[in-house]
């Protein structure tokens, strides 16, 4: 042994062309110990990153299980929690059927009140917009130039009276010459010429006579026109209705000849209403018109909100307007509360039929998904059922069920907007799916209602 702090000696190197030793000893491996002290210097690294690839793991799992818990418990909730609705029953009733078209309110006659003699108007005694009666008296035309010409044919007429009594007394002297001439002629006092020359006199006084009473009928004549057209100064509503604005004023000059004429009064009551419908409609309402049948018409506002009047359908249009596809019908209206105005916009329901006996529901209570419309029905353990129905004739807040739906079957008509399939729910304000909702129409009942033509 070499004693201590002694150099080791340097191994011998062995020549080229001596083999390698199988087992190479330790100090020959200088590196891989190296190295192996370098990897062992850093293990608490990798155990930091697995540390927090655990710590990932278990807060998604936390997470997850979260979720699927609350969705769990919120499926639970909504399983347990009845849904407060409101609920109407379903009922037969009686719904009519009608036809719908846009009408215009029309005076049933209007008429230009005239002046029928020239003169000046002297008085107005309507105001504007007063409803007048037949034979009221409307303004007066100044009358005197009218006297005058009256007693301008009385004078006439009593002048050819006193012609007439001239004539008629020279005709009598003229027929009692002639009857003496003749005598005279038959005993040969007087000669032929003389008897005829009497005879042509007695004749030319029967002409006069005859144009006298032919001036009295021309005076008569003249009297009776001076009278009527005294009488025209009273200028007299010739309808009833109600008067518009005054055109003329007292003070001006009014002639037979102006075209606007004093005013002009519409027929109120009754009243008419022109409406259209499409052709392919009018086939219905010429086969109740020919079978003789009285067909109610209804006037309805803008909106289709308000009844104002109930009426009857007058007649048809003789052709179809080839513009619009349209005929015209009217009807006409009692108007005895002036609901209806002479150009006012209105809605017109002519009714066809009623069909009896009908499944009918709020319209709210009707749903609308992808295959098509429903309604949530309440079964007996106050759970709802999504069924699939039909509708068929509608009119304001009702519906008319074809298929689907049976009388006396409670839906929901509001707050479907929260159901599903399988749902406890509530009525309001009652507590048990047998009541039915606030306002519901009792089962059977018979309600009049008017419904739309699909």
């Amino acid at each position: 042994m070499q004693p201590p702090g002694a150099l080791e000696p340097h191994p011998t190197r062995p020549a080229e062309h001596e083999p390698l030793p199988l087992h190479t000893p330790p100090a020959q491996l200088p590196d891989l110990e190296s190295h192996g002290n370098s990897s062992a210097r850093y293990w608490w690294v990798w155990l930091l990153v697995f540390g927090l690839i655990g710590y990932g793991c278990y807060r998604l799992y936390l997470y997850e299980s979260s979720k699927q818990a609350a969705i769990a418990s919120k499926k639970g909730a909504m399983r347990v929690r009845n849904i407060p609705v409101a609920a109407a029953k379903a009922h037969e009733g009686d719904m009519p059927v009608y036809l719908t078209g846009l009408g215009t309110v029309t005076a049933f006659n209007t008429v230009t009140v005239k002046p029928r003699v020239d003169g000046q108007l002297k008085t107005v005694n309507f105001k504007e917009g007063q409803y007048v009666h037949q034979g009221d008296v409307l303004a007066t035309i100044d009358p005197e130039p009218f006297e005058v010409a009256l007693q301008q044919a009385m004078g006439n007429l009593d002048q050819a009276k006193g012609t007439l009594a001239k004539d008629e007394a020279a005709l009598r002297d003229a027929q009692v010459n002639y009857v003496r001439d003749q005598q005279l002629f038959k005993d040969n006092i007087i000669a032929q010429q003389q008897l005829d020359t009497q005879k042509a006199t007695a004749d030319q006084i029967r002409g006069s006579i005859e144009a006298d009473n032919a001036a009295i009928a021309a005076a008569n004549a003249a009297i009776a026109s001076a009278r009527l057209n005294l009488t025209y100064t009273k200028i007299t509503a010739p309808i009833s209705g109600r008067i518009g604005l005054r055109l003329v004023d007292a003070g001006n000059m009014v002639h037979a000849s102006d075209p606007n004429g004093l005013a002009v009064i519409a027929q109120i009551e009754p009243i008419a209403v022109l409406f259209t419908i499409p052709e392919d409609q009018l086939p219905q309402v010429l086969q109740k018109l020919r079978a003789g049948a009285k067909m109610r018409a209804d006037a309805y506002d803008r909106d289709q909100r308000q009844k104002l009047a109930e009426g009857t359908l007058l007649t048809v249009d003789n052709q179809i307007d080839t513009t619009t596809g349209t005929s015209r019908l009217k009807a006409i209206f009692p108007n005895e509360n002036g609901a209806l105005f002479p150009n006012q916009f209105v809605n017109v329901k002519l009714w066809l039929d009623t069909r009896h006996n009908a499944i009918i529901v709020p319209a709210v209570a009707i749903q609308r998904g992808p295959t098509g419309t429903f309604v949530y029905v309440i079964n007996d353990d106050n759970t709802v059922s999504a069924r699939p129905v039909k509708i068929g004739l509608s009119e304001g807040n009702d519906v008319t069920i074809e298929d689907g739906l049976q009388a006396g079957e409670s839906v929901v008509v509001d707050g479907a907007e929260k159901l599903t399939e399988g749902m406890h729910v509530t009525l309001r304000g009652t507590g048990t799916s047998d009541s039915d909702g606030a306002g519901s129409p009792r089962p059977g009942s018979k309600r009049g209602k008017r419904s739309q033509q699909q």
